[in-house]
């Protein structure tokens, strides 16, 4: 639906000469890797305890899959993963893993009911940046992975630097293990995929594998977002995510922004509970040390911000009346507040200023609110920002002085 009262996007997004050209699943299951790929961005570090919090936080936000971490990181990593899963969680816990053994016994010794086992699936990367035979690289990940099922764990593949494998080698490593795995994850582990290529590429890869699909995008072009939209339109049933885009690089596609995107834009549902989103990222926010854009979609403070005079005048004329005239959805909608803060700058017009007296309670007349209007506007630009209540407050105090 392209409309309720909580948001209005595009009705070409559900005409149906468009939704007939899209394969979409009812519903899409959310993997949430905050603490394992997302810890992966340098400078970041989650401690036990801050883990503990975070999975908490996501298994109260609805996600389907917590990636707690890979045990053999650290001690503090392993008893991390142990403390999550005592917990109890609605979410299915599970550690990353390489295609070895010790990985393995380390899973399990954790808890865990399930891996995310990896390896390489590009020729040229097991080459290159791996060193490894081929030949060896698929017995290993076979032995790993028929060592993970006799234990009873569940397994998802995950195929690393699959998006710029050749096909038929992709497909070998592929077909090496799919008796075993219980799903496949497609990574595009450097971003360098078009939302075109992906469509076509989950195509192809679900024309020879009937276990479930898995996206891993990142963000290398700005595109992460787009490519696991257009991964589920290609097939994919499950998309990885990270609060707030963190990870390696440019970061992971971010859990708030695929949510949205793919309920409102898609109309595909997910078991997320959109009202605790902006709280889940300000937690994120906080124990991880990095700083949310202000532009940040659905999360970023400008979200609720309004300086230009034209937006301003705009809200005040919808908000009691449709506020979606001028947002695409309601803040409230991910658990914000639903007035917008009003700033004073160089682009303000007359209507801010006088919102801004009544917020204030001072009153003045039609001449001075001009001239502070071309007072606040020279201070902007002096400044080279908004202006702070205090500072307008200050502009006022002089221009009654007089």
């Amino acid at each position: 639906m392209f409309e309720t009262s909580l948001w209005f996007v595009s009705p070409y997004n559900y005409v149906d000469e468009v939704r007939k050209k899209l394969s979409l699943p009812e519903r899409v299951y959310i993997h949430d890797t905050t603490l394992r790929d997302g810890e992966q961005q340098p400078n970041v570090v989650f401690r036990k305890d801050e883990k503990v919090k975070i999975a908490i936080a996501l298994d109260e936000v609805g996600v389907d899959f917590i990636e707690a971490g890979l045990p053999a990181v650290s001690r503090e990593d392993f008893e991390a993963i142990k403390a999550i899963v005592k917990q109890g969680l609605k979410a299915k816990v599970l550690s990353f893993s390489r295609c070895l053994k010790e990985d393995v016994d380390l899973a399990l010794k954790a808890d865990v009911s399930g891996l995310v086992m990896e390896l390489p699936s590009s020729e040229h990367i097991i080459k290159y940046a791996y060193r490894w035979d081929v030949g060896k690289a698929l017995e290993r990940s076979r032995e790993a992975l028929e060592y993970a099922k006799q234990h009873g764990l569940y397994v998802k593949f995950f195929t690393i630097d699959s998006t710029r494998s050749e096909i038929p080698f992709l497909k070998r490593v592929i077909d090496n293990v799919k008796d075993l795995m219980d799903a496949l994850v497609l990574a595009d582990t450097f971003g360098v995929m078009s939302p075109y290529a992906m469509e076509y590429f989950v195509g192809v890869i679900k024309g020879f594998v009937d276990k479930p699909l898995e996206v891993h995008a990142h963000n290398d072009f700005g595109l992460a977002v787009a490519n696991s939209l257009a991964a589920v339109v290609g097939g994919a049933s499950t998309v990885h995510v990270t609060v707030n885009g963190l990870g390696e690089r440019s970061g992971n596609a971010a859990l708030e922004e695929v949510v949205l995107a793919l309920e409102l834009l898609l109309g595909v549902k997910t078991n997320i509970k959109k009202e605790k989103l902006y709280e889940l990222s300000k937690l994120v926010e906080g124990l991880s040390g990095v700083k949310l854009q202000p532009q940040k979609a659905v999360v970023g403070d400008n979200i609720t911000r309004v300086e230009s005079g034209i937006l301003t005048d705009w809200w005040f004329n919808v908000k009691d009346v449709k506020p979606t005239e001028i947002l695409p959805y309601i803040p409230t909608l991910v658990g914000r507040k639903a007035e917008l803060t009003i700033l004073l700058g160089k682009k303000s017009g007359k209507r801010n200023v006088v919102e801004k007296l009544r917020e204030l309670e001072v009153s003045v007349s039609d001449d001075e609110v001009m001239q502070l209007l071309m007072k606040l506007k020279e201070k902007a630009v002096e400044l080279k920002r908004a202006l702070t209540d205090e500072e307008f407050r200050e502009l006022v105090r002089e221009v009654l002085k007089k």
